[in-house]
Parts: C-alpha cells; structure tokens; sequence
C-alpha cells in the first residue's frame, strides 16, 4: 500500500533569529519548540488512517471470498446459465438465447459441479426426468454441454418411422400448424437450405420452416420442425436401459442426437442419467447475433427483448 510522506515544517527561515536581540530571540525560540511538537506529533496522527485503510482493504477481500462462494454453491446445487449455439432446438429455442437450468430437479452428480470435477459414479438426490424435460447434459464422449427434449425413459421403446415418433408402439401424436419464420442472421443463409429462403415484409431475408405439434403420452406438447424424409426419419426400434435417456432435437432434421451413435461433436447415443447437468428452466437474455462490441448501441438493437423471461 502507497502511503505518502509526512513534511515537517519549521517556524522560518534560517539567520532571522539574531543573537544581540534577546527580546526576539526568546519569542522565536519558543515558536521552533512548539513548531517542533507540533511536526513530532503529526506523525503519528497519520497512523490511524494507514490502519484505516488496511481494514477497508481486508474487508474488500473478505467480501470477494465470500462472493466467490455464494456463486460456486449457487451454480453447484441451484442454477447454471447455459447459451444456445446452434439451431438443433428450435423452434422453441434460438441460437442466441440465454437461459438458466435448475440444478435440484434431478438431483447432483459429478455434471452438476461447476468444473466437472470427477467424483466418481452416482446421483445424490438423483431423480429421472419427466418426458418432454428440456435437459442439459454432458455428452457421454467429449463431455461438453448440450441441450435435448427427453422423448425416452428406462425401459420405453422408442422408434422412427416416416418421420414420426412410435413409443412403446405407439405413434405420438402430430401435427402440422404455421410455418416457422426467423429472419437470417448477419452472413448466414437458412443452413437447411436455400430453398427455406423468404422475402419478409421488412425487405429482409428469413427462413420459413415447416412446423407440427407434437404431444406426449403424458400430454406435455411443443412444436418441431420437419423439412422433410431425411435418413434419420426411419430408424429401428431401441429399447432404453436402465440408467439411460433417449434424446432428441425439436428441430428434427438438424440435430445430432440420441437416433446417432455417441461420437464427438456429433450424436450422443443413448445418454447415462448420471450425465444430466439440470432442466432448462427460463431465458435471461437473448440476442439475434448482429450486435458489435465496438458499437455499444447494437448491444441494445441486438437484444430479442420479447424472449427475455420465457419459460421454456
């Protein structure tokens, strides 16, 4: 800590006290003695502010330790924040959005804690998902965070066919409803293709996607999207095992999921429940991709202010 100096002060110039005046003299020689108490006095007047300061500055750090903390336990055991990076879960999330998981719904695991740390198998608390839970996982190869609807419990057959989900032999209920428009992102076309591509009334360019409804056996509904007969429309019928989910994409021909085998950067396979991180609970933010750092005023043109605070 930088402290600065003290000055001591005399009470004049040097040769102004004059030997044959003894009637100046005295005065002047008083004047120095109580000069010189005074300068010895001040000095350690200034002590008490140095320990001033001191405290204040513990304080601050005692307040930084404890912010630290109420953080890590916040984002260990209540929530974690989570940002959209693709396109695989519209259309109910877009790429851009912000949102929040919670972490007590499925209890806690080594994927709850903040860094991942390994501690060994198992769930505290551990509950199984509900069928259409939007979870964040850790994907079983890599282990980094994705985003997938539950379609599949423990024990449930699930299977494909013309695009259509069958579980436990029966087909979930579909379908279709208005097209799905989103205006194209800053140097991005409709990655679908270019036939999705549409004129707004704006003059700009968007992506018009065909949208169904789907509803659940436990009557939770949302909408998808299908653009049509893909390969991964028709696949065989998978049981899934105990401990396992089967997870999929809204966006049904552009999402990497549970209908592909576990491989990096690419499908998850059958996902292990101990591998939940949280369910996506609501959006703190969400932005259309065209703000600029060095342009402040895009920070707030960017913002989708009207998906701000939507359940999910």
């Amino acid at each position: 800590m930088d402290r600065g100096p003290f000055g001591r002060g005399r009470g004049g110039p040097a040769g102004f006290v004059q030997d044959s005046v003894n009637t100046v003299n005295t005065p002047r020689t008083r004047a120095g003695a109580m000069n010189d108490t005074v300068s010895e006095n001040a000095a350690p007047a200034a002590e008490p502010k140095a320990g001033k300061k001191k405290k204040e500055e513990g304080s601050f750090l005692w307040f930084l330790v404890k912010l630290v903390v109420v953080v890590l336990v916040f984002r260990t055991f209540v929530f974690t924040s989570f940002v959209i990076p693709s396109e695989s879960m519209m259309p109910r999330l877009l790429e851009g959005d912000y949102l929040f998981a919670a972490k007590w719904p499925y209890g806690y695991s080594r994927a709850s804690l903040p860094l991942d740390i390994n501690i060994g198998s198992g769930r505290l608390f551990g509950h199984l998902p509900k069928r259409g839970d939007v979870v964040i996982f850790k994907h079983p190869v890599d282990r980094v965070d994705y985003i997938k609807r539950v379609i599949g419990l423990p024990g449930d057959t699930v299977q494909m066919v013309a695009g259509q989900i069958v579980l436990n032999g029966k087909p979930v209920p579909k379908h279709r409803i208005d097209d799905f428009v989103l205006p194209q992102r800053p140097n991005e076309g409709c990655k679908a293709g270019v036939q999705f591509t549409v004129k707004l009334e704006d003059g700009r360019f968007g992506c018009r996607y065909p949208r169904y409804h789907e509803t659940l056996p436990n009557g939770v509904g949302y909408d998808v999207l299908d653009l049509g007969f893909r390969p991964q429309d028709v696949t065989p019928p998978v049981i899934v095992p105990e401990g396992r989910l089967f997870l999929m994409g809204d966006n049904r021909d552009n999402s990497m999921d549970s209908r592909f085998p576990p491989v990096a950067d690419q499908g998850v396979g059958l996902v292990p429940v101990d591998n939940l991180v949280g369910r996506a609970s609501f959006m703190f933010f969400s932005t259309d991709g065209t703000a600029s750092w060095i342009k402040p005023w895009t920070w707030f043109t960017a913002a989708r202010w009207n998906r701000i605070g939507r359940s999910i």
